[in-house]
C-alpha cells in the first residue's frame, strides 16, 4: 500500500510541473515609443531657449561629478567594473553591481564618461535620492517639455508627451541632462539616467525632430549586436533584482534554459511580426518551457518592444500593472531574459524543487 501511495505522489509531482500558475497573459501590450525614426523640421533652432536660466548647478559630490571625467577617474572613484557591456550608442557600459541596494552603469566613450544610469536605495545621485517623492522633485526642479540641442551645425528637438512628464521627465544639471524614471504606483523616484548632449541625441528617449544631419551610430556586425543584446539581458536581470530588493523580495537567479526560451520568443516575435505571448509556431509559455524541459511550479512572462535599452524597458515594465505584478511576484525564484532587435522577453519561474 505504501508503495502505491509513493507512486501516486511521484506521478502527481511530475504532472504538477506542467500544471503551472500563469502570470503572463493579462497585461496590456507594452510597445515603447522611444528611439523612433525622427522627422525633419526646418523651423526649429531659430529661437533662443527660454529655459537656459532654469538650469540647476552641477553638485560637488555624488555620481554626477563623474560626468565628463576619464575612465581612470571612474576607477579611482568606483574601482574595477564587474563587467563591461557594449551598447548601441557606441559607448561601453561599465557595470557596477555593488549590491542589491546600489547598481550603477557608467557609459564611457573615447575614455570619457558620457552617461550614467543608477538605481538602488544607497546610490549617491545628488541632487536626487532614489525613493524621493515625485512631488518634492517637481516643486524644486523645472522639468522641460521641449529640449533643443545644437551639435555640429545641426539642431535636435525633443518633445515630451504628458506621459513622459509624468513618468520620465528630464531636467538640466549644469551642462548635462538628468532623465528621471518615476514609479507611478508609489509616486517616487525609481532611477536616474545622466546624459551629455550627444548621448541624449543618440539615445532618443523621446519623440525627436531635427534640422541638418541626423546623428546616428549604427555600424554593427552581427557578432557585435549579439554581444550588446547579451549585455542587456544581464542588465535586465540585475536591475530587476535591485527593484525586487526595494520591495523586500528575494533576488532571482539566472536560469540558462529559461533564458533560451525567452530569447527564442524574442526572435520569433521579430521574425513573425507578431507581438504576443502566444506564438503560432511554438505556442504558449507553458509549451515553450516544456519543449526546453524546464521544470517549474509557476511561471510568468513580460514582453516589450522598441524600448531603447535595458534600463528603459525595466522601468517600463515597472510602470505597467500586469508586468509589475510579474516582476514583483514573490513566488518566482529564477529568471531568463532574451533580447533581439528591440524585442524583449523576460521569463520568470518558480523552480521545481527550490
Amino acid at each position: 500500500m505504501k508503495s502505491l501511495v509513493r507512486i501516486f505522489v511521484l506521478i502527481f509531482a511530475f504532472l504538477i510541473i506542467w500544471l503551472y500558475l500563469d502570470f503572463s497573459g493579462n497585461e496590456p501590450i507594452l510597445i515603447g515609443e522611444e528611439g523612433g525614426q525622427p522627422e525633419v523640421d526646418f523651423t526649429i533652432g531659430e529661437e533662443e531657449n527660454a529655459n537656459d536660466d532654469l538650469t540647476v548647478e552641477l553638485p560637488d559630490e555624488g555620481l554626477m561629478t563623474l560626468m565628463g571625467q576619464s575612465s581612470k577617474a571612474v576607477e579611482a572613484e568606483l574601482g574595477e567594473p564587474d563587467r563591461i557591456d557594449p551598447s548601441f550608442e557606441g559607448y561601453d557600459w561599465w557595470i557596477y553591481n555593488v549590491s542589491k541596494d546600489e547598481y550603477i552603469q557608467v557609459g564611457i566613450l573615447e575614455n570619457k564618461v558620457v552617461t550614467v544610469f543608477a538605481t538602488g536605495d544607497k546610490v549617491d545621485i545628488e541632487p536626487f535620492q532614489i525613493g524621493q517623492p515625485s512631488g518634492e522633485i517637481y516643486s524644486s526642479l523645472f522639468a522641460e517639455t521641449n529640449i533643443e540641442i545644437e551639435h555640429d551645425g545641426s539642431v535636435y528637438r525633443f518633445e515630451l508627451s504628458e506621459a513622459d512628464l509624468n513618468m520620465r521627465p528630464i531636467v538640466r544639471i549644469g551642462d548635462y541632462f538628468a532623465l528621471l524614471y518615476l514609479d507611478k504606483f508609489t509616486g517616487t523616484l525609481s532611477s536616474v539616467r545622466l546624459l551629455d548632449s550627444v548621448s541624449l541625441i543618440l539615445l532618443r528617449p523621446y519623440e525627436m525632430v531635427y534640422r541638418g544631419e541626423l546623428l546616428v551610430f549604427d555600424d554593427f556586425t552581427e557578432d557585435e549586436k549579439e554581444a550588446i543584446n547579451n549585455g542587456m539581458e544581464q542588465q535586465i536581470k540585475d536591475i530587476s533584482n535591485v527593484i525586487r530588493k526595494r520591495f523586500d523580495l528575494n533576488p532571482l537567479e539566472w536560469d540558462d534554459k529559461t533564458a533560451e526560451v525567452a530569447l527564442g520568443h524574442s526572435i520569433d516575435m521579430f521574425e513573425s511580426e507578431a507581438f504576443s505571448h502566444t506564438s503560432e509556431k511554438y505556442g504558449e509559455l507553458s509549451d515553450r518551457l516544456k519543449a526546453e524541459e524546464v521544470a517549474y511550479l509557476s511561471a510568468g512572462e513580460n514582453i516589450a518592444a522598441n524600448y531603447v535599452d535595458a534600463p528603459a524597458v525595466v522601468e517600463g515594465w515597472l510602470n505597467s500593472k500586469g508586468h509589475r505584478d510579474s516582476l514583483l511576484n514573490e513566488q518566482f525564484t529564477h529568471i531568463g531574459v532574451g533580447v533581439y532587435e528591440k524585442q524583449y522577453t523576460q521569463n520568470f519561474i518558480e523552480k521545481w524543487g527550490e
